[in-house]
């Protein structure tokens, strides 16, 4: 049994996460994306998703990036074809 370092919970079903040379325990998800998700730039919420990154910025989505002055980025090109 391992103890998440986020809720201190001993828990059978830890589990580890290694990210950037370094070796994270948690008991569940929720615990895992409190603890390592990025935070949006513009509208702080932690994302789970892919995001996006500019210039070391991470936001949520493209829409956030524009809000901060960051053009580039678009949520989709062109059209969604038709099914």
């Amino acid at each position: 049994m391992a103890r998440c370092e986020v809720c201190g919970n001993d828990y059978s079903m830890s589990f580890e996460v290694h990210a950037q040379g370094a070796v994270h325990v948690f008991d569940c998800f929720e615990c895992a994306i409190h603890r390592m998700a990025p935070i949006c730039e513009h509208c702080r919420v932690q994302i789970v998703g892919h995001g996006v990154e500019a210039d070391g910025r991470w936001y949520c989505c493209a829409h956030c990036a524009k809000a901060e002055g960051e053009a580039r980025l678009v949520d989709r090109v062109g059209s969604i074809p038709a099914g």
